[in-house]
């Protein structure tokens, strides 16, 4: 059934009506938000497009002018905040509007990685060791954890401030990269042991009923030690960096022992986490195969070549399959929560 589909997006990430040639798409950093759209209308929705950088009230204008029946979230960050995702959410929900994606709920802890972390650990999930720096801490660094290690920021996603400068191998490199991060990102610092290992993903979707896609294996196919490297910013959205290292991602080719246990972790994690629409958990496997949850993407890239959609379509399920997917997953969630009230 045709529907009526608001877009919510950063007006950074807007494509507009730019039509381009798939060698170009490295070029462009909404490529996410471009297929989307472009799926939508051949999927023969009806869509509009609303811009959001700063204030939510163009959101509800937006739904009084167009009068959509669902809200597609592509809207990560408010007034150049990642942590406010989960508060765009909370409006929605007040607005009562169908939207995709996960809950308020759910984003807001899934993007506390330290949160995070804790309840995987309370539920016996295996994680990394981890420390938390604050903003504007003036305690001094010397950490308990055994090096080498790995500093991050504490809520952003897309491996935001992650590089080979990110693995320290003692205290003074520790206090210099959290120091970068302090300064640059304007964020606490997560400190977390490094898992030499090979790296996977799990793309799920559903609400009440789940489905996980097939392992992803992130490969490196010009590096002699490939459990050494990191998915840093370069890794992921750098094309010449990629090409020199040979880095790719496919189907991952591993024991179906192995399949099964590391999907029955994610469905764990999807689970306790509470993430209730489509989500993507990162692991790490050490060559004893220890499986470490590095941590659960809520809401990750719909890209057509991203990992989450890869691994859908190698499920089965073609790209305007899954899109079309959330739009009825919005609906049948905001039907359900309406017969609850």
């Amino acid at each position: 059934m045709i529907k009526k589909i608001l877009v919510i997006l950063h007006p950074s990430l807007n494509p507009s009506d730019q039509i381009i040639k798939s060698i170009d798409r490295d070029k462009y950093s909404w490529m996410c938000e471009y297929d989307v759209i472009n799926t939508l209308k051949l999927l023969g929705h009806k869509v509009f497009i609303q811009e959001v950088e700063f204030k939510l009230a163009s959101i509800k204008n937006a739904i009084e002018k167009f009068k959509p029946d669902v809200v597609f979230n592509l809207l990560e960050q408010l007034n150049n905040e990642a942590v406010m995702d989960s508060n765009i959410v909370a409006y929605l929900e007040t607005l009562n509007i169908p939207y995709t994606g996960c809950s308020s709920r759910a984003l807001m802890i899934a993007r506390d990685k330290a949160l995070s972390k804790k309840i995987f650990s309370y539920h016996g999930v295996l994680t990394p060791k981890f420390e938390i720096y604050p903003l504007k801490s003036k305690r001094k660094i010397k950490s308990t954890l055994k090096f080498p290690q790995i500093v991050k920021c504490l809520n952003e996603e897309a491996s935001l401030g992650i590089s080979k400068s990110s693995i320290v191998y003692n205290n003074a490199e520790l206090t210099k990269r959290v120091g970068f991060i302090h300064r640059k990102f304007q964020t606490h610092a997560l400190v977390e042991e490094f898992i030499e290992g090979k790296e996977y993903f799990v793309g799920i979707l559903g609400t009440d009923k789940i489905k996980t896609f097939p392992v992803w294996e992130l490969v490196y196919k010009n590096i002699k030690n490939p459990e050494k490297e990191i998915y840093s910013e370069n890794a992921k959205f750098n094309e010449s960096y990629r090409q020199r290292l040979g880095i790719d991602s496919k189907k991952a080719k591993i024991s179906d022992h192995l399949e099964k246990k590391i999907k029955s972790i994610a469905r764990e994690v999807y689970k306790i986490l509470k993430l209730d629409s489509y989500a993507r958990i990162d692991f790490r496997v050490t060559r004893d195969s220890k499986i470490y949850v590095l941590e659960a993407n809520s809401n990750p890239n719909l890209a057509i070549d991203d990992e989450f959609a890869l691994s859908a379509i190698a499920q089965g399920i073609s790209y305007s399959e899954l899109i079309q997917k959330l739009i009825n997953q919005a609906i049948s969630k905001s039907s359900s929560l309406a017969a609850r009230l």
